[in-house]
């Protein structure tokens, strides 16, 4: 009966750790996939992106906000 009880903690324990990752990885992730949209319509739009996170064409930038 301990083995068990010992295997249901470590299933909650490991389901936590899985939680607290997805809840730290997805604001990065999401925040990434703003960044490379945002510099892929400012590069398909004929422009390039400068160092001060603008893109050379007025209106647009590289920074996905």
């Amino acid at each position: 009966m301990k083995e068990a009880t010992g295997e249901a903690n470590m299933t909650v324990v490991t389901i936590i750790l899985i939680a607290a990752i997805v809840a730290i990885a997805t604001p990065i992730v999401t925040s990434m996939m703003k960044n490379t949209q945002a510099k892929s319509e400012c590069m398909n739009a004929g422009g390039y992106c400068q160092d001060n996170g603008q893109c050379s064409i007025q209106g647009l930038s590289c920074k996905g906000q």
